[in-house]
């Protein structure tokens, strides 16, 4: 019987193979399946229709996470993400539109620039600079593809582009934020023993030494002399309090208050206090 079925209807056999045609091995004829499960109801059954179209699609779905290999990301897990635009593809497709391939593939693709625009960047770059680095690396390849093309400027890319230059400059700088270099990273041959952070420069508390000079300049322009004197002795000669005293025959308790007063009244003005405003 089943003979007489393959040599009875070789016309519908040769009808029936004209339109399932494709242009990859891994693209199989899951019409029935579809048909099937959009007539199931939730359940185990439906379930299992399901698990099979994704199966016999799912070589596609490889093939295509292939296509971005060697950009950071290892293959397995770019397979898992195309296996689940697959899934995405499949829950939504309806066979009443077309080919499942034809809406399968910009799905799975879809997921994969997703997961390479949203998990895969090192430092969190705004949308609008991912934006421009797309743009600019399309550009880049459009303008390189004949063999011998010189490697466009920047002008000519905002010329093809559309883009300002500054924006093309962004997305220039976005194609090298891709990823990070490690601190620990050693430096080029010639600096050995040297790593990036050593490059880094540290906190220097001479500026801070400057600042607090700056700031109380005007705090000891105010003072009056013989209390700028008494500070500059104390400060700046490194004497006594004791000695002070004698010098200018006060009391060394007198030389006393009149650092702490003075020192207080400097810090006030250097606050942007004034003394008079203290309760």
């Amino acid at each position: 019987m089943l003979i007489d079925m393959s040599t009875s209807r070789p016309a519908a056999s040769t009808r029936s193979a004209a339109p399932t045609r494709r242009s990859h091995d891994d693209a199989p004829d899951t019409t029935r399946l579809f048909v099937r499960m959009n007539s199931l109801e939730e359940g185990p059954e439906r379930d299992a229709v399901r698990d099979e179209i994704v199966t016999a699609w799912l070589p596609m779905a490889h093939r295509i996470a292939g296509r971005f290999r060697d950009r950071g990301e290892a293959v397995e897990d770019l397979r898992q993400v195309a296996a689940l635009g697959l899934v995405k593809a499949v829950d939504r497709f309806d066979p009443e539109r077309g080919a499942f391939e034809s809406y399968a593939v910009p799905t799975i693709t879809g997921e994969i620039k997703r997961h390479f625009r949203d998990r895969m960047w090192a430092l969190r770059v705004p949308r609008r600079v991912q934006e421009l680095r797309n743009k600019v690396r399309l550009a880049r390849r459009e303008l390189t593809q004949n063999p011998g093309s010189p490697e466009p400027s920047v002008a000519d890319i905002a010329a093809h582009t559309g883009l300002t230059e500054e924006e093309v400059g962004a997305g220039l700088e976005a194609l090298e934020s891709f990823s990070t270099l490690s601190l620990d990273a050693e430096l080029p041959a010639g600096d050995d023993g040297y790593s990036l952070a050593d490059t880094l420069g540290g906190p220097d508390a001479s500026y801070d030494t400057v600042i607090d000079r700056e700031s109380a300049k005007e705090g000891l322009r105010s003072l009056p002399e013989r209390e700028r004197a008494i500070l500059y002795m104390r400060f700046f000669e490194d004497m006594t309090q004791s000695r002070i005293a004698d010098k200018l025959g006060i009391s060394q308790m007198h030389v006393s208050r009149l650092i702490s007063r003075s020192c207080e009244r400097v810090r006030q003005e250097a606050m942007g206090r004034r003394p008079d405003d203290q309760a």
